[in-house]
Formats: C-alpha cells, structure tokens, sequence
C-alpha cells in the first residue's frame, strides 16, 4: 500500500505552482523541530524515525491514486505527470530514535529539490508527532515506575494502528511489554495478557473461572481478583493455583494503594509469597509515582499513554530554513518573522555540549565550524541521495534512549514541573536573531 495520499491537499497545490514558477527544481532545506515543550515537561523523546522511514519507502503515486487525482480536476496534467515519476531524491537526517530533545532542536533535517521535500511535509509530521508524543509521556511513566516493569495496554483507547505505533514508541522508552499483537508482530515488542472481566463474569464464580484459567494457560497466570470481593477473588486465586499461588494477580479498581497492601498480606498468609501483585486502571505518571511505596510488582497503563498524558502531539513543525537560487548557487537563508512563530534562518548542524562527566550541559546549533571536543553530534544520516541507510534495531533505539536519558541531571528527570532541563543556543545566527522560534 502506497502512503503518497497521507498527506494534505495543500502539499499539492503548492507543488503545482512552484512546477509553474520553475521553484520546485531548487535546492532546499527543512527543518523540524518543536518551539515548546508541553508545559512543565523538563524534555522530550524523539521516537517514529523507524516508522517514518517505513512510510517513506513506499510513499509512491500509483496508478489509482493518480487516476483519482485527475479525476478531482484541480491538479494539471504536467503536475499529474511529476507525481507519478516521484521519487525522493535527496538527504534526510535526523536525532537518533530515542534521542531526548528540546525547543528550538531540529529533530529532522530534510534537503533536496524543493518540489520534493514539500510532498514530505505531512507524512513527517504524523508520524514525528504522534510518535514522539507517545515516547515523552512513556519516558516519564518508566522513570516514575522505578524499575517495576509497565505493560502498554491502550489500544483500545486510540486508532487502532495508532495503538500499534503507541506499543512500540512505549517500548522504545522502556515499557517492557504490550498487549498489542501487531506491535508483537511487526515490531517485536513482547507481548503480555491473560483475561478480563468478562472471563469472570461468564462463569458460575471466580473460582470455575480462575480453575479454567489456570488450567489453559498454567499456574504461572495472572488472575484478575477485583471483579466482585478482592479478598475472596485473592483466596479463590490461590486455591486454584495451588499452595504456591498464581504468577500474579491484577488488581484494576480501588484506591489502588491500599488494596495492593492488603493483597499482599492475603497473599502471604495464604503462603503465595511469591505470586506478583499487577495494578491497572487509569494509571499515569503520576499516579504511578504516588504508588512508590505500595507492595506493587507491575503496573498496566493505557488511556493516558496512547494520549500522550495529556499531550497528545509534540507540537513540531516543519519550516523552510534555506534555499538556492539556481543550480550550483549557495543557499540563501530564509526565516519567518511573523509575530510569536519567528524562525531561524539556515542549515543548523545540533550537538550537545558535555561536562567534565558526561552530563549535558547545552545543546548548541552550529550555524558554522566544527564541533568541540566536548560536542556529541545529535543527528544522523538516514537517507543519502534517496537511498534509506538509517535503519537500526528498536533494541539499539532502547539502549541509545538509556544512555541519552543517563546524560541528563537527576532533576530533569522528575515530575515536578519546570523549564527544559538545558537550553538550545544557536552559534553564529546574525545579530539579534536566536531562540526560541
């Protein structure tokens, strides 16, 4: 399936006018990149580079699409003829998935004919946006979860490819599972579940249902024990797995806090010491951080990821920053100055400043020159001449995303609110012309 048509009307339309102008053909840049962040968030997570790429290997006009375009009649002939011929040519680069970002950083860089890169504009965004919402909301969730492990479970609060693309940004960021088979599937991710309430509920009592359960899917299972009274689901758990107890148990109702203690008290005393207490139920970052202290092995987390808890975009933008004139001729930078949405003008080559130690200090756009010794260049190439060559693992994306949170100081990484944990600075921008764009 083509992805060419995931775009917008407009993308289009100005392509048809710059073929009349002879624009298209020029050489040009663009960057993405966020003015804020979601406030009192302290930093986001660049994630969707692997789904993008996937997009853009089969972003083509076929047939059909180009039959259905000249039959709407508001494209000309020499237009339809260019789209069918399209294939990207140029360079796209970019922060490595996982990558932490802040205002004012291009998160993508896009050069090549102008006609070209124009067509790329929707597609980038949806998918930078979403996914990219996704990892910086997830982010938080792991670190407020302290090391216990979190089950990604909205798909059934979202799109339902959306709730694919949510499973794996989660993933990225360190959840270590998801309900989701596609996202098993197609990505990898490990995936996890075993009932609902309707399971309970269709049988005579818990204990016909926990029996069923266990015996399908051996006493390693996780039986859900809040469906009529916790303290009998809890002792018809045990007794249906055994002297031991189940794998685990998951409580979704309650005031979660309390219930996970005297679960664990019942559990204890009945001698299922080590049977795992799971909590769900309208979970986020915050009520996970209030959960610290509670005697809880797992959380399962949904609405609140798959709408980026409360931030369901990252609020980036695509903007023409340079362009040449002719063939051969430099680029001439370009800017808005429109009040409140001014941007900075020219190709900027991102690095983070490090400290003596590793700890990031300040990202610094680099209109000119060389990196310092001290500068860890942020983007990389992911497409060279219109060939992809950027891919890497989502495990490689993980592990990258550790070590770039490991650079950050301990207080960026906490809940309270406060502004982006190190400022952005452009080096060599013309007399009074900087962030925030």
């Amino acid at each position: 399936m083509t992805t060419a048509l995931l775009t917008d009307r407009y993308e289009l339309t100005m392509l048809a006018g710059a073929l009349g102008s002879g624009v298209a053909s020029h050489r040009a840049v663009f960057e993405v990149f966020a003015r804020h962040l979601p406030d009192g968030r302290r930093y986001g997570v660049v994630a969707g580079t692997g789904r993008l790429l996937d997009a853009l290997q089969e972003f083509r006009f076929d047939d059909a699409q180009i039959a259905a375009l000249r039959g709407q009649g508001w494209l000309d002939g020499d237009t339809l003829a260019w789209l069918a011929a399209f294939r990207f040519s140029g360079d796209i680069s970019a922060f490595a998935e996982g990558e932490v970002y802040f205002p004012g950083d291009p998160v993508l860089t896009v050069e090549g004919p102008f006609g070209e890169c124009l067509l790329l504009e929707t597609i980038v965004l949806s998918v930078l946006n979403h996914d990219s919402a996704i990892a910086s909301a997830g982010a938080r969730m792991v670190h407020a979860a302290g090391g216990r492990p979190l089950i990604e479970m909205g798909s059934r609060r979202t799109h339902e490819w959306a709730g694919v693309a949510a499973a794996r940004a989660a993933y990225l960021v360190g959840f270590a599972s998801t309900s989701n088979l596609e996202a098993g599937h197609r990505y990898g991710v490990p995936t996890a579940g075993t009932s609902a309430h309707a399971f309970t509920l269709v049988h005579h009592d818990e204990s016909e249902a926990f029996t069923a359960q266990v015996k399908a899917l051996g006493v390693g299972t996780t039986l859900l024990v809040d469906t009529y009274d916790v303290d009998n689901g809890v002792r018809a758990a045990v007794r249906a797995a055994g002297p031991t107890g189940p794998g685990a148990v998951r409580i979704d109702s309650g005031d979660l806090a309390v219930e996970a203690k005297r679960v664990r008290r019942l559990l204890d005393a009945e001698g299922a010491k080590d049977t795992r207490i799971v909590v769900s139920g309208d979970l986020d970052e915050f009520s996970i951080s209030a959960l610290a202290d509670a005697p809880i092995d797992a959380y399962g987390v949904g609405t609140s990821l798959v709408t980026g808890s409360g931030a369901p975009t990252a609020a980036f933008i695509y903007k023409l920053v340079a362009v040449a004139d002719w063939d051969g001729a430099p680029f001439r930078d370009v800017a808005k100055r429109s009040p409140e949405k001014a941007t900075v003008g020219g190709r900027k080559a991102a690095v983070r400043l490090l400290g003596e130690h590793g700890m990031a200090l300040a990202d610094h756009l680099l209109r000119a020159g060389p990196p310092r010794s001290r500068h860890r260049p942020l983007q990389v190439p992911l497409v060279v001449a219109g060939e992809i060559n950027g891919r890497v693992s989502l495990d490689a994306s993980r592990a990258h995303h550790r070590a770039a949170l490991a650079e950050l100081a301990p207080a960026a990484l906490e809940l309270d609110p406060g502004p982006p944990a190190i400022d952005v600075t452009v080096v060599g921008a013309p007399d009074g012309e900087g962030l925030p764009r």
